[in-house]
């Protein structure tokens, strides 16, 4: 079992062109960007690419210090992965023998980039500690929260690009410490096919996901921001400590209109604000904004 960088290469210069061979370059040993033709992880003929990418893992190489080969996944691992996706246990004995022998242990921290919208992918994860965010990012660079996933959940993003061959069409980022183990797409794809009670586990995510994000989809289109905002608030649990930028990548808008619309909430006696932390006042006038026709 080895630590894998997910998506690491492709977020030091994101929108280029990635033409790898996943298993090379992830089985096989260490070659600088520069040094990669031929060997199928970067074909690079552009000089000032190479050292375009070399500047930032230099600058990336304190952070990528937790992505070294592991050992082979041992009973604690075992114990630990089954204790958060006991369906695991419900798979045919050769493929359970292949998840044991072929994940791959990974680490990362809070704020450390998973993959990017339109890196390809080519893992599973089975998360077993921390929480990994899922967002969408405009060309202008506003975020909106698609979903938080948390330990013994299944990732929707990955199970689509995977089931369909495709990049990731989102970005998954750390939002705590974490750590799971990462399952290849050939192993993915037999698990699906060879264990009812895993696809039926995977699918029941997906339908569940999907409703998650027709409701945001109709939030976005339909509700306004203070109505929206109202509603985010009275989900989180008190004392609020979010940052007005927080508010605002998970109702997909900008820190300034967020920070207005606070600012008229606190006017009004429905909440009080300091550094980095929200106390509401009045909870019943906060959800007749919630609920207010739109």
């Amino acid at each position: 079992m080895r630590r894998l960088p997910i998506g690491a290469v492709p977020a030091y210069c994101p929108g280029e062109f990635w033409d790898r061979t996943p298993e090379k370059s992830l089985d096989g040993p260490e070659v600088s960007p520069s040094e990669a033709p031929g060997r199928g992880i970067l074909p690079i003929a552009d000089s000032s690419l190479a050292a375009r990418i070399m500047a930032a893992h230099s600058m990336a190489e304190e952070s990528t210090a937790e992505w070294k080969p592991g050992d082979q996944m041992n009973r604690t691992d075992r114990e630990r992965l089954f204790r958060c996706y006991p369906v695991l246990e419900e798979l045919p004995g050769d493929l359970l023998g292949k998840v044991e022998q072929t994940s791959r242990l990974v680490q990362a921290p809070a704020g450390r980039r998973l993959f990017e919208e339109g890196s390809p992918c080519t893992h599973y994860p089975l998360l077993v500690e921390g929480v990994i965010r899922a967002t969408k990012c405009s060309p202008e660079g506003h975020e909106i929260l698609l979903y938080r996933l948390n330990p013994g959940e299944s990732c929707v993003i990955t199970v689509v690009a995977l089931l369909g061959g495709s990049p990731y069409p989102a970005i998954g980022a750390a939002e705590t410490g974490l750590t799971l183990f990462s399952v290849p797409r050939s192993l993915f794809l037999e698990m699906i096919l060879g264990s009812s009670p895993f696809r039926v586990f995977v699918f029941q995510f997906l339908s569940q996901r999907m409703a998650h994000l027709m409701a945001l989809i109709d939030d976005v289109a339909f509700r306004r921001v203070d109505q929206r905002l109202a509603s985010r608030l009275l989900l989180h649990r008190e004392p609020i400590t979010v940052t007005h930028q927080m508010l605002a990548d998970e109702l997909g808008t900008t820190r300034e209109v967020v920070s207005r619309t606070l600012e008229a909430f606190q006017e009004s006696g429905m909440l009080r604000l300091g550094r980095r932390r929200i106390e509401i006042l009045n909870r019943h006038a906060l959800d007749r904004v919630h609920r207010a026709e739109a």
